[in-house]
C-alpha cells in the first residue's frame, strides 16, 4: 500500500513539473505568436497542474486507515478528487471555448492576428511531451489500480489533443485563415469536455457501487468452483468501492457436512478470492446446504 501511494506522489511531482515548464513556455510563445490558440493551451496546461495537487490530496485522504465513523475505509475519497478534477475540466474546456466562438462571430477576421512560427514549434513541442505524461501517468495508474491518477493521465492526453488542434488552426491562420486559430479553441473545448465527462462517469460508477464486468465476476467464479467442498454458486454479487472491489458469494455445499467442515470451505473460498484478486478488500462468504 505503502510502495502504491509513493508512486502515485512521484508521477503527480513529475506532471507538476513538466507542466509548470510547459504551460508557462506555451503561453509566453502564444503572447510573442499572437496565437489565441497557443494561449488556450497554455491555459489548459496549467490547469493540470491543479488537477495534479487534487490527485495528490484524493490519494493522501483515501490512504487513511479505517476508524470509528469510517469502518470501511476512505478509498472513495479518490472519487471525489476525480469528480473535483472533472470539474475543473468542463469549466476549463468551457471557458476556452466561449473565447473561440466569441472570436468567430465578431465577423472582421482580417482584424485576427496571424500566429507566428514560433507558436507552431510550440504546439509540436506540447503534443510530444504530453503525450509521453499520458503513457507515463497511464502506466502507474494501472499499476496501482488508481482511478485518480488514470483521470489525471486521460487530462494529459486531452492536452496532446488540444494541442494538436491548435497546431492545426495556427497552421491554417498562417495559410491565410485566421479564423482557423479561434476555430481550434473550440475545437480543444470539445476534446476538453469530452476527457471530463469520462472522468465523470467513471467516478460515479465508483462511488455507486457500479458491478465489475462480466468477465472479472467469470474470472471470481472459476476461482470458487474449484475449491474443494463446493457443489454450485448460488448467487455473487460485486461492486466497486474506490479502487478497491467488494464480494458476496453464495454457494452450496454437502447439506450433511459439519458446521465446521462448511466452514473450512468458506474460508478456502474466502482466501482463494482475496488471493487471486488483490484489488478485493472484503469477500462475504455464505454456504447453503445441497441435499441433491
Amino acid at each position: 500500500m505503502k510502495r502504491k501511494h509513493n508512486l502515485a506522489y512521484r508521477v503527480s511531482a513529475v506532471s507538476i513539473a513538466v507542466n509548470l515548464v510547459l504551460s508557462f513556455l506555451k503561453l509566453l510563445a502564444g503572447i510573442l505568436a499572437s496565437s489565441g490558440a497557443m494561449i488556450s493551451d497554455a491555459v489548459h496546461s496549467a490547469s493540470d497542474v491543479f488537477s495534479t495537487v487534487i490527485v495528490i490530496v484524493g490519494v493522501a485522504m483515501s490512504r487513511k486507515k479505517s476508524d470509528a465513523d469510517h469502518q470501511y475505509g476512505h478509498e472513495r475519497m479518490e472519487c471525489m478528487a476525480s469528480l473535483l478534477l472533472a470539474a475543473v475540466l468542463a469549466l476549463t474546456g468551457g471557458g476556452i471555448g466561449i473565447s473561440g466562438i466569441r472570436k468567430i462571430t465578431a465577423g472582421s477576421y482580417e482584424a485576427l492576428a496571424v500566429p507566428g512560427i514560433v507558436a507552431l514549434v510550440a504546439a509540436v513541442a506540447s503534443i510530444v511531451v504530453k503525450e509521453w505524461m499520458y503513457w507515463y501517468t497511464r502506466a502507474a495508474a494501472k499499476k496501482i489500480n488508481s482511478g485518480a491518477l488514470m483521470a489525471d493521465a486521460w487530462h494529459h492526453r486531452s492536452d496532446a489533443l488540444s494541442s494538436v488542434g491548435a497546431f492545426i488552426g495556427i497552421f491554417g491562420a498562417r495559410m491565410g485563415y485566421p479564423v482557423l486559430d479561434a476555430v481550434a479553441s473550440v475545437v480543444i473545448c470539445l476534446f476538453i469536455e469530452k476527457a471530463a465527462f469520462d472522468i465523470f462517469r467513471d467516478a460515479m460508477d465508483k462511488m455507486v457501487d457500479k458491478s465489475c464486468p462480466d468477465e472479472l465476476v467469470g474470472k471470481m467464479k472459476e476461482v470458487v468452483r474449484k475449491e474443494e467442498g463446493v457443489i454450485d454458486i448460488d448467487d455473487m454479487k460485486t461492486r466497486l468501492f474506490g479502487d478497491k472491489i467488494y464480494v458476496d458469494v453464495e454457494f452450496s455445499a454437502d447439506g450433511t457436512k459439519s458446521l465446521e467442515e462448511s466452514h473450512d470451505i468458506a474460508e478456502r473460498v474466502h482466501a482463494a478470492i482475496e488471493r487471486e484478486f488483490p484489488a478485493v478488500k472484503h469477500c462475504m462468504v455464505h454456504v447453503n446446504p445441497y441435499h441433491g
